[in-house]
């Protein structure tokens, strides 16, 4: 059998929250996208959480913005058994 953290055992995720901060505060993907430069269609993919690798300048003009800091945004969970 193969060494390594991949083939040992599960190792969970990291999840985005960010769209439920955005919910709460009532800022919409589009407005997101203006406020931090980018277009709509980077601001919805890390609505939906769907950012596979996470670019640190986004994610600080999105703290920045949202007036909050990074880990109000990502969230580790554990593989469930």
């Amino acid at each position: 059998m193969k060494e390594g953290i991949l083939y040992t055992r599960k190792y969970g995720a990291v999840k985005l929250r960010l769209g439920e901060l955005m919910d709460r505060q009532g800022i919409k993907r589009g407005q997101l996208a203006k406020l931090i430069d980018v277009r709509f269609e980077v601001a919805d993919k890390w609505y939906r959480g769907e950012v596979e690798k996470m670019d640190m300048d986004i994610l600080s003009r999105i703290c920045f913005v949202l007036e909050c800091q990074p880990g109000d945004l990502l969230e580790y969970q554990e593989e469930e058994p």
